[in-house]
């Protein structure tokens, strides 16, 4: 993805970003990696509760960061070739790769381009959200629309194709991103900020840890409706709110605790879109394999190999090796804009 897209995002020159923005993706592109690396471990008390408390915010992360830098998106000709040669024609080609593991390692080849596999959904939802960002700029309540709009899909059983359920339970974080401006991002950049974020982080964790078998994992998905998971409209709605508020207070407080100087770590943030269209083949071929890590020993051993992984697949020999699917040059495929001509009267 490009730096307009923002999320797991691609490269651009170091003098236009913003060194704060790209701390934020690969810091969170570790919450995911290890997070999908855990996950078939989850029988593990305290692996499901860093499940748990990982999903509630790390997604709405890049979500709404992705929102933040897709202010400026018009359907001008650059952007909008941008947006087929970031999102759509990836998740083409990774739709295609991530049917691989199926077949070789369970027999299995099931193909939709229409629904979404595993976290190819991510793809498909941003390219819909950034379609829809010039309504959002021109309402005079886009949030509470949105917010509106996750609320009403959980009363219902939308169709997996073009992930339905993520796209609008998810779509007020990426409005949310919409919304923000750089004073906001400031103002979590203060002193006694950065002190808040880290008591609400610690805060949310001792919460997961005391807490994560009491709440059904699914609502930390957005997969599936209210009925679905098992609960009326009145409460699926009052829950969804309640993770909708949860995860936006837990972004603002990563946030607030992000380094804002350029680190070493910073270059390796530009480009969190290889970490994260990637490492699902390794998650996939592990998962096959790690009965022996259901431990807090193999746990541990888990995460530090996350964080391995989600640096390793950020660094510039692996982009050079993969850049033909996670940033294609598709300028081969364009051409001038056809207008149509005026016809004389």
């Amino acid at each position: 993805m490009t730096a307009a897209t923002a999320a797991p995002s691609g490269i651009a020159a170091p003098s236009t970003r913003d060194p704060f923005l790209d701390n934020a993706k690969y810091l969170a592109i570790i919450l995911v990696v290890t997070g999908h690396l855990i996950e078939d471990l989850r029988d593990v008390p305290v692996a499901h509760a860093l499940y748990f408390f990982g999903y509630t915010f790390h997604m709405p992360l890049f979500i709404t960061l992705s929102g933040y830098l897709s202010r400026n998106f018009t359907f001008s000709a650059g952007k909008a070739r941008k947006l087929i040669s970031g999102l759509a024609v990836p998740y083409v080609i990774f739709e295609l790769v991530y049917s691989l593991p199926r077949l070789i390692l369970y027999g299995k080849l099931d193909i939709s381009l229409l629904d979404p596999y595993y976290l190819t959904w991510f793809l498909m939802s941003l390219f819909m959200w950034r379609l829809s960002t010039p309504v959002w700029q021109q309402l005079r309540w886009p949030l509470a629309v949105a917010v509106g709009l996750s609320l009403l899909s959980g009363m219902s059983e939308l169709p997996d194709e073009l992930s339905m359920n993520r796209t609008l339970g998810l779509l007020p974080f990426y409005v949310l991103g919409l919304m923000l401006r750089p004073e906001h991002l400031d103002f979590l950049k203060r002193p006694p900020v950065r002190v808040l974020g880290s008591v609400v982080l610690a805060t949310g964790l001792v919460a997961a840890l005391a807490f994560h078998t009491d709440i059904a994992t699914e609502w930390i998905r957005w997969r599936h409706s209210n009925d679905k998971i098992g609960v009326g409209d009145v409460t699926g709605t009052l829950i969804r709110l309640g993770m909708l508020s949860a995860g936006a207070l837990l972004v603002a407080a990563f946030l607030a605790v992000t380094p804002s100087r350029r680190t070493w770590y910073s270059g390796l943030g530009a480009a969190t879109m290889y970490a994260y269209l990637l490492h699902g083949l390794v998650v996939k071929v592990m998962e096959r394999y790690d009965d022996g890590l259901a431990t807090p020993w193999g746990i541990a051993l888990v995460a530090a190999f996350g964080v391995v992984l989600a640096t390793v697949l950020c660094t510039p020999p692996v982009r050079r090796l993969t850049r033909w699917a996670v940033e294609p040059d598709t300028s081969w495929a364009f051409t001038m804009i056809r207008r149509p001509r005026s016809s004389s009267q």
